[in-house]
Formats: C-alpha cells, sequence, structure tokens
C-alpha cells in the first residue's frame, strides 16, 4: 500500500516541530504548503489523505475556503483555530467531518486524532455550525474533556462498520448528535438521515410511521405515504426514545432488523429494507426489560454495539467551556460582545445542570438575552434547591397523587411547556400528554 499523504498548513513552528518529530506523523509522507501561496489551492492541486490546517482568519482566506468548501469537503482534515468566529471555518465542517481543535492544544489528543486517520482513513462529514470557544469538536460533538475525547473514538470507529447502535444518556445529553455524528462519519453519510420519536407516536399511526401505507388502507389514507425505512433507504434511522415504542410494533420492528423485510399498511407487497439503525433512550435498557417495557430479543438486537453519553456533570472541565461557547455563538449571530461575570461562571460551574447541556444551553440563551452587557448570576434563571421541600409533603400522600404534584409543578415552572417539562421529567412528551389528560378526566 502507498504510503499516505499529509498536508500541513501550520503557522505555529513550535507545534510544527513537535508534530514532524512524532513517530505517528513520520508514517505520512509530509506536503508542506508554501507560505507565499494559498494554501487552499496548493491543497486542491496536491493529493493528499489529510490535511492539518491552522485556519488563517484573514478576509481573503476566508472568501477563498467558502469558494472552495464543497471541494475540500471530499478530503478528511484537522483544523486548528484560535475559536474566533469564522464563517468559512464553520461552513466546511457542515461539509465534511473532520476535526477541529482549539488553541490551546492537547497534543495527545490531536496526535491520537492522527494517530487514528492513519489506522483508518475514511470518508467523514459533519453538518454543524461551529460557535467559537475552547472547546474541541469532532462531528456535531463539542468537548474537551476525557469523558468526550473517549466518547469521540469510539464514535469514530463504530461509525464505518454496520452495526446497530443503541445510545444510552440522560435526557438533554446529546443523544441524537451522537447518532448524526454516527451517520455523518459513516459510509452512508451522502445519503439521508431520518430522525423518528417513538414516545410522539400514536399507537394508532405508529405502524405506517415505520412502514408507511398505501392509499385506502384505512380511513384518512388519501394517498400512498412513505414510512421512515423507505426515507431512509441506503441511508440512517434513528430510532429516539425507543423504549417508548408500544410492544406490538416492537415485534414487528425486530422482524425487520431480522429479516430486513417489511410491508406497508394495507399492500400485499413486501420490501426489503436497506438502512443502518440507531437507535436511544434515556432509560436504563435493563431496567426497560425488567419493566417489561422493552423487549430483551429486541434490546439485544439494537444493541450490537451500546454507546453511553455521558452526562454534563461527569464533563470535567467542559462546563464552563459550553457556557462560553454557547455565548459565543449567540455574540456572532447577535453581533455582541456579551460576556459572563466571574460571579456568573462559579454558578454555572457548582450548578448540578440535571437538564444536561441542553439545560445549560437554554440557560446562556435566556441570560444572553437579558442581560446589557455583562451576564451576572441572576439572568441566568437557575433553580435553587428549595429547603424543606420534604416536610412539606404529608407522609401519607399517596404514591400518584405526588408524581401528579410534581408534573403539575414542573409544567408551570416551564410556563406550560410539555416538551422541556417531559424532558426534565425524563419521560416522553406522548406520557405527559396521557397523565395530563387523566389528570383532566378526574377534575
Amino acid at each position: 500500500m502507498t504510503q499516505p499523504v499529509l498536508f500541513l498548513h501550520l503557522q505555529d513552528a513550535e507545534l510544527t516541530s513537535q508534530l514532524l518529530r512524532s513517530d505517528v506523523v513520520r508514517r505520512f509522507v509530509i506536503y508542506k504548503s508554501q507560505s507565499d501561496q494559498c494554501w487552499v489551492e496548493q491543497l486542491l492541486r496536491q493529493r493528499c489523505d489529510l490535511a492539518f490546517i491552522e485556519v488563517d482568519n484573514t478576509e481573503a482566506a476566508q472568501y477563498e475556503l467558502l469558494q472552495q468548501s464543497n471541494r475540500l469537503a471530499e478530503i478528511d482534515f484537522i483544523l486548528i483555530s484560535k475559536g474566533i468566529p469564522d464563517l468559512a471555518v464553520d461552513h466546511l465542517m457542515r461539509s465534511g467531518a473532520g476535526y477541529h481543535f482549539r488553541q490551546p492544544l492537547d497534543l495527545a489528543a490531536v496526535l491520537d486524532a492522527v494517530q487514528d486517520f492513519y489506522q483508518q482513513l475514511s470518508s467523514v462529514t459533519v453538518k454543524r455550525k461551529v460557535q467559537s470557544s475552547d472547546l474541541d469538536q469532532f462531528g456535531l460533538l463539542v468537548g474537551s474533556s476525557a469523558a468526550m475525547l473517549r466518547l469521540y473514538k469510539t464514535v469514530r470507529k463504530v461509525a464505518v462498520t454496520e452495526a446497530n447502535v443503541l445510545i444510552v444518556g440522560e435526557s438533554g445529553t446529546g443523544k441524537e448528535l451522537v447518532a448524526n455524528t454516527l451517520h455523518l462519519a459513516s459510509h452512508r453519510a451522502d445519503q439521508s438521515f431520518v430522525a423518528i420519536n417513538c414516545g410522539a407516536l400514536s399507537s394508532e399511526l405508529i405502524d405506517s410511521e415505520l412502514f408507511g401505507h398505501v392509499k385506502g388502507s384505512f380511513t384518512g389514507a388519501l394517498r400512498d405515504h412513505q414510512g421512515v425505512f423507505a426515507q431512509a433507504e441506503h441511508g440512517t434511522l434513528f430510532l429516539d426514545e425507543v423504549t417508548e415504542m408500544p410492544l406490538e410494533q416492537q415485534v414487528k420492528l425486530l422482524r425487520v432488523l431480522e429479516s430486513g423485510e417489511y410491508r406497508p399498511v394495507g399492500s400485499d407487497k413486501v420490501c426489503r429494507a436497506n438502512v443502518r439503525v440507531i437507535a436511544a433512550t434515556n432509560r436504563d435498557p435493563l431496567q426497560a426489560v425488567a419493566d417489561g417495557v422493552l423487549r430483551e430479543d429486541l434490546y439485544f438486537r439494537l444493541s450490537q454495539f451500546p454507546v453511553k453519553v455521558p452526562a454534563l456533570c461527569e464533563r470535567e472541565g467542559d462546563i464552563s467551556g459550553l457556557a462560553q461557547h454557547f455565548l459565543a455563538y449567540c455574540n456572532a449571530r447577535e453581533q455582541q460582545q456579551k460576556q459572563l461575570s466571574d460571579a456568573a461562571l462559579t454558578v454555572i460551574r457548582r450548578h448540578s445542570w440535571p437538564g444536561n447541556v441542553r439545560e445549560l444551553k437554554h440557560a446562556v440563551e435566556r441570560a444572553f438575552i437579558l442581560a446589557d452587557r455583562l451576564i451576572e448570576p441572576e439572568h441566568l434563571l437557575l433553580e435553587r434547591a428549595t429547603p424543606g421541600v420534604a416536610a412539606d409533603i404529608p407522609a401519607d400522600m399517596p404514591l400518584d397523587e405526588l408524581e401528579k404534584a410534581a408534573i403539575l409543578a414542573a409544567l408551570e415552572r416551564n410556563g406550560g411547556n410539555k416538551t422541556d417539562t417531559a424532558e426534565q421529567l425524563g419521560i416522553s412528551v406522548k406520557t405527559l400528554y396521557n397523565k395530563l389528560e387523566k389528570y383532566q378526566q378526574q377534575r
């Protein structure tokens, strides 16, 4: 096999020296850009397997990068930047799933990424606007903690296989972002990624949503409908909240996974599915099996490769970095220069974040709206634990009444937003609607 070619465009002489001294980089034929020429033009002329680029924030370089981003996305790349908002980099990262490391660099993590490219050069793609921060990024995932770096490594290794993946993690940890990154780093990246929330489907229509239906197959079927298996043909199907799927449909899903065949509602035609299935749940799947809400045989079929997404509290060092990351995005979008005060950052680091990254993102976005220039703790609108709450709960209150009180209180805190309420309570939106309907009938 021909030795792979590495294209280097680095302005940092010390970093260049460190890379060239490493055993990993020595496994490549090195092609270095000429400082007096546009590196984009040189890269497009030079056949290479991996491009290692230090981003130039000049207007001319940004324009050239925007013009050529679609062609550059065909090359595996590692970007180095100072975290300054850069439309050209954002566009390139939406087009291809490489690494984006922000300074100051963890050289070991950078070399690990290069090593992985050496061992398994693969076409990868990303589709997310980058927000300026000091955090590293892989695909749609952002973070520099040890837990996230381990997740990156797991995702990139399983992405290039055809194994079914079961993603497990608390609400708000970014399970759909992991699923999207798995797709974008896979050989199916140029095909569709179709996501469906199993907990939001009515039991009457779930067969149609999964497998499609033909016109006239039931009341209201006014035209043929493609189910998600057909929509995701040759691509990736993401089944979110799979443990909320009714058991009857779990049997049918298992049959498709085992045989690759399904039949649209009302049709006598058997279709063959060519999709990669990724599922996710915020429950403990083994406990879901024990509780009888997830079939054991379906669990084993879905979890050919389980992936655990760390909770925000397990991502040491990422919390304040993510807050700055989300704030920088707001600043770039609104052309502002708002900052977090030291007191606000202290509150952010100490908060438990039960809603994980989603809760943090929403808190920063709310604070950005409320603050003028400097974001203070009061702008974050964080819930504080209320001492003595347990004492206000009658000792003889029935469990269902306690649950009802908790749900209605959460709904009030969220201003009636049912999606946010369901996420905070760790239940599906469908389950929340069912419980609210039950309370309405009890009046």
